[in-house]
């Protein structure tokens, strides 16, 4: 079950990694000025209790169920699963608080088009609440609609701030192998590998008895090898066995299954796009990031419940 977390995380469009009370390189400092109404300020910008509030509700029902499954009676460890959320949360409020700013420094604004999306899409999301979301939410159409500004404004700087990014990836760079893999640290069990394979002997039946790593089969692509492994792999053919390959800290043999698996190859592409992409976004985002000041209200913070037993 544990593994859901991992698949949850990964859907966050912008996810910002919070460590103790720190934002980035930008220390977090707790203040008592800061208003009851708000749970943080970065910047120029405060998050309201009212936007944390709608945040926490729609994380909650998104992850509150999965497969099914009610997530909240599985034990997922130090951590609960309402904790979870709420990091998950503060994440996204503290992204999106950025992102704001940052849009304004880069001269950018919502159009007419925008504007008006956005009070169509609010209008619709404050219909669809019932009185018990609007009881614990507190915020009008008018709000729910400002917050849509926030959000679509981090949308556009993040795309005004990739817009450039070249988009082309070959086949090469792109290239998703599949292969079976043997790892040992030891020389002496490279020896007796190499000694078994040179015999004739099954590499999966070798590999169950003498590999290191967690799987034997696997879909590798430019980077996920040491140096030395992946330059014998990628010029490999399919159904043909490597010699030992020496690496920093021992030795691989591969047997290459699929030199060329086209559809992960095309998928993988998509990947290397978006790692530029992010790349370009952190190069900027992070130097801003570390210019604003941050304060955060715990006690308000902590008071905020997700709230698992109600319609909400």
């Amino acid at each position: 079950m544990k593994n859901i977390r991992g698949l949850l995380a990964v859907c966050l469009l912008f996810c910002m990694l919070l460590t103790g009370c720190q934002i980035g390189d930008t220390n977090i400092v707790v203040i008592k000025p800061l208003s009851s109404r708000y749970v943080f300020q970065i910047g120029e910008v405060s998050c309201s209790v009212k936007e944390a509030k709608l945040y926490l509700a729609n994380y909650q029902n998104i992850y509150g169920e999965a497969y099914t499954l009610d997530l909240w009676e599985h034990d997922f460890g130090d951590e609960s699963l309402e904790e979870y959320i709420k990091t998950i949360t503060l994440n996204k409020l503290v992204t999106v608080a950025c992102m704001t700013q940052l849009a304004e420094q880069q001269g950018l604004a919502l159009t007419e088009e925008d504007e008006a999306n956005i009070l169509e899409a609010a209008a619709v999301y404050y219909d669809s609440l019932t009185e018990e979301d609007k009881d614990y939410l507190g915020a009008s159409e008018v709000e729910i609609a400002e917050y849509y500004r926030h959000y679509v404004l981090a949308q556009k700087v993040y795309y005004y701030l990739t817009s450039e990014i070249n988009g082309e990836v070959s086949d090469d760079e792109a290239r998703v192998m599949e292969v079976m893999q043997i790892y040992v640290t030891d020389a002496a069990d490279a020896a007796t590998v190499r000694a078994k394979l040179s015999n004739g002997e099954d590499f999966a039946s070798v590999a169950n008895v003498y590999n290191e790593l967690p799987s034997i089969q696997a879909n590798i692509c430019r980077d996920d090898l040491p140096e030395e492994a992946e330059k014998v792999a990628f010029q490999m053919d399919d159904n043909e066995v490597s010699e030992v390959i020496a690496v920093e800290n021992g030795y691989y043999f591969i047997k290459c299954l699929d030199k060329y698996n086209e559809e992960l190859t095309e998928a993988n592409k998509v990947t290397i796009v978006e790692k530029r992409e992010k790349e370009a976004f952190d190069d900027v985002y992070n130097e801003f990031v570390a210019s604003l000041t941050s304060y955060i209200n715990e006690d308000v913070w902590e008071d905020l419940k997700v709230d698992s037993t109600s319609g909400i």
